[in-house]
């Protein structure tokens, strides 16, 4: 099925096939690059510096176990030799291997979680290890960030056909569902009280809709008795809902109140969110046996190259995919000081929910580039469009 999701945005839009593959190909080609000295770790991020004769070069900054992951997983669907020249001549299996390695040294629940997803999708024999590690830093009855609650759930379904999980798989199945608010079909940041300060635990961000919503659909797939029919209505009405919200220009809004189900501030609109995260967690649906959102997602994808927000400036336009370089620059934003318009709204919304305080619209508009680039961008890259199977 590796084609499949490529070969129907080529029937279904032409043009939008030729931007994907040209997508593809700044991964493969920045990826290595982001590795660091050894070839055993990513960095956290590749940084834009801008030469006298207006060029750019990139520079490494940082460490991320967690990155390192998610391009294992997104690598490991690329053919054995093109796996290679990405990790410094190991395939995905024998990287996600040095990962596993480092787990006595991981604290993080994220980080493990998303080494085990990667030690099962890769078939690697120490999966019992990962997972291991994954249910000793996952304490009973704690809450966790909603991402890392979402991360557990898609590693437990992707190790169930290998490995007992079936305990630890209900227990991180029912804690998704039961963290929404009411009626909303949004997910919250946090699965319970403790981890967010009260003014702003009613506000959440895109990744907190989309992992969970592609870990539910990943529950139902792997459920061999028929489906989980529960799991997949939460990760479809959650679909729907930001489907229904993304914006005029294909941007898929980065803060939600997870008690509405509304926007609460739209930017940074991030290009991570356009090419990869919500194209691999629809397609993720959609193969579970979801609705189809491929219309979506072309939306969104036609954002990286029209990005209305520049598009109506031609003094602040520029490209935000860099070929030559193997980049693509991280989000369009306002340039508010600390967050300042995402502060404000979720502060005023706490108090009422309705109150959008409009004049900050035109006071800080979207008109910033944050010239940056992630290896987990481009690891959900190929992940959403060379994936295919669940």
């Amino acid at each position: 099925m590796t084609d499949t999701r490529l070969a129907a945005l080529g029937r279904d839009e032409p043009p939008l096939l030729s931007l994907a593959q040209r997508l593809l190909s700044v991964a493969e080609s920045g990826l290595p690059q982001m590795l660091l000295p050894g070839g055993e770790a990513f960095s956290f991020t590749m940084a834009g510096r801008k030469a006298p004769d207006g060029s750019w070069t990139l520079e490494r900054r940082g460490t991320s176990t967690r990155y390192a992951a998610i391009t294992a997983l997104g690598v490991e669907f690329l053919p054995e030799d093109r796996q290679r020249a990405v990790l410094a001549g190991r395939t995905a299996q024998e990287f996600t291997g040095l990962l596993i390695e480092s787990l006595p040294a991981v604290a993080n629940l994220g980080d493990a979680a998303l080494i085990a997803w990667a030690a099962a999708e890769t078939g690697h024999p120490k999966l019992s290890d990962a997972l291991a590690r994954v249910e000793a830093l996952d304490v009973e009855g704690r809450p966790q960030y909603t991402v890392e609650a979402a991360w557990v759930l898609s590693a437990l379904a992707a190790a169930r056909g290998t490995v007992d999980v079936e305990r630890r798989f209900s227990a991180a199945r029912d804690r998704l569902l039961r963290a929404r608010i009411g009626a909303s079909p949004l997910f919250p940041h946090a699965t319970g009280p403790g981890l967010v300060p009260w003014y702003r635990a009613h506000v959440s961000c895109f990744a907190d809709q989309t992992y969970p919503l592609q870990a539910l659909a990943r529950a139902h797939a792997s459920d061999d008795q028929g489906g989980d029919l529960e799991a997949l209505a939460a990760s479809e009405a959650c679909a729907a809902r930001i489907c229904e919200l993304q914006g005029a220009g294909g941007q898929w809004w980065w803060h939600y109140d997870a008690r509405t189900g509304g926007v609460l501030e739209g930017y940074p609109v991030y290009s991570v969110h356009q090419h990869a995260m919500a194209p691999t967690a629809l397609f993720d649906l959609t193969d579970a046996g979801g609705s189809d959102f491929g219309a979506a997602i072309r939306k969104g994808l036609r954002w990286m190259t029209e990005v209305p927000e520049l598009a109506e400036h031609p003094e602040h336009r520029e490209p935000l995919i860099l070929d030559e370089l193997g980049a693509t620059w991280r989000k369009v934003y306002r340039g508010d000081p600390k967050k300042a318009v995402r502060a404000a709204r979720g502060l005023g919304t706490r108090l009422v929910p309705s109150l959008r305080l409009k004049p900050l619209d035109r006071v800080y508009r979207p008109l910033s580039v944050d010239r940056e680039c992630r290896p987990y961008e481009f690891g959900w890259m190929l992940h959403a469009w060379q994936g295919g199977r669940i």
